[in-house]
């Protein structure tokens, strides 16, 4: 009777999943994405989870900007950092020299098929120093030109295509505002979010590289007079009416979406707004969006990437393990990232802007060119995200643009303030 009740009780255990079959290593994740760029990547991390048992992705989303940089700093001071982050890829050249990001050997990229052919080169490029790579690409994202199709085709700016024309060149596009002032159908022209640094340093940048201008030189800040002219035009579009004084962000789309604007400058990520009013009957006129037309002669705009990286602790590094996972996860999520073109994004994997599927996106599409004249911040300690040179361009450029600050003035009193930092 002995007999039969082990070998019923081993009958049993041999029935049940193994322990190993419950193995499951789990990965701490860091992002500082909300509003849709947070829903989407919450549904890649879902499906992830959903289809690799073996791991668990634990996520957590901080606040964007200075706290959450702050919080990867201190928590790797102390060996309490995540296994994964996202990282803006402004901010590379702040973080590489301080140590806080963990560099990939060519060893662990080739091991988890990581190639950099299949990247955005600019993207790319912003992520190597000293032939090191310290994170991977997962988009380009820019500002863009949104527009009312039919106040510009009113204006007679409306190709047969359904995409502006006469934009090009500073005179045609200031004219083309004073042809759309001219219809009497809306309050402006355009409507930029004049009372904030971080969105005006976007379009001050692309003005300034469209002059083949840097920001940077050697040790110079904003050498000649590139940085006074892309803010006079600036300031020439908010004194004339073209654009609104001191608006705030919402207030800024608001002016679009209502049809009191004709035309918007703002970031890709504001695409699934626009296309969630218009699904939901809220929108009264059809939209598109473009790439900043080249105004100052030469084709470039303000681009920025999301990344992600393993943040570097020398009390407890991340085992060599978990760096193969986490290699996983960051090919799967690029693999995966026409669900992330959905807010708007460029992904920064060319297997899938090459795709049938992105090709038939709009108006991702027709902007997604951009990619290839972007421009990122300067490789430099004062820029990126929440960065030195937001901060300045908040001091100096917004006033000036507003009418209380000449942009002379502004120009060289922002060149002080940041040549004292450098």
């Amino acid at each position: 009777m002995k007999r039969l009740l082990k070998l019923a009780v081993s009958a049993a255990i041999a029935l049940l999943p193994s322990a190993a079959a419950f193995a499951q290593t789990d990965i701490t994740w860091w992002d500082f994405l909300s509003g849709g760029d947070g829903i989407r990547m919450k549904a890649l991390i879902k499906e992830f989870n959903d289809t690799h048992p073996d791991i668990k992705i634990n996520a957590t989303t901080l606040e964007w900007g200075v706290p959450f940089y702050t919080k990867v700093q201190t928590s790797a001071a102390v060996g309490q950092q995540p296994d994964i982050m996202t990282y803006h890829m402004s901010r590379y050249p702040l973080a590489v020299p301080t140590g806080i990001l963990r560099p990939f050997s060519e060893e662990e990229l080739a091991s988890a098929g990581i190639k950099k052919e299949n990247y955005v080169d600019a993207a790319w490029k912003q992520a190597t120093f000293d032939n090191k790579v310290y994170g991977i690409p997962f988009d380009v994202h820019s500002i863009v030109l949104y527009y009312n199709k039919t106040i510009l085709k009113e204006a007679g700016l409306l190709g047969d295509d359904g995409l502006p024309k006469g934009l090009e060149g500073l005179d045609n596009f200031n004219a083309a505002l004073e042809k759309i002032k001219a219809t009497g159908k809306v309050e402006y022209p355009l409507s930029l979010h004049t009372d904030e640094g971080g969105s005006m340093w976007r379009v001050f940048y692309t003005l300034l590289s469209q002059q083949g201008a840097k920001f940077i030189d050697a040790d110079e800040i904003l050498p000649g007079d590139a940085g006074v002219k892309a803010l006079q035009t600036m300031a020439h579009w908010v004194s004339t009416g073209y654009s609104p004084k001191l608006i705030s962000y919402e207030a800024s789309i608001a002016l679009f979406t209502s049809g009191k604007a004709a035309m918007h400058i703002n970031g890709v990520w504001e695409v699934p707004t626009m296309v969630d009013l218009q699904k939901n009957g809220n929108l009264g006129f059809e939209w598109g969006a473009i790439e900043i037309p080249n105004l100052m002669g030469t084709q470039a705009t303000w681009a920025d990437s999301h990344s992600f990286a393993i943040p570097n602790s020398d009390s407890r590094p991340i085992a060599p393990e978990k760096v193969k996972i986490v290699l996983e996860i960051i090919n799967w999520m690029n693999e995966h990232s026409i669900s992330w073109a959905s807010a708007g994004h460029i992904p920064a994997y060319k297997p899938v802007t090459d795709s049938k599927e992105f090709k038939e996106m709009q108006p991702n599409a027709t902007y997604a060119k951009l990619a290839d004249t972007a421009v990122f911040d300067p490789v430099s300690k004062l820029a990126g995200v929440a960065g030195p040179i937001y901060e300045a361009t908040q001091n100096f450029v917004v006033p000036a643009l507003n009418g209380q600050l000449e942009p002379e003035d502004a120009i060289e009193q922002m060149r002080e303030e940041l040549q004292s930092q450098m």
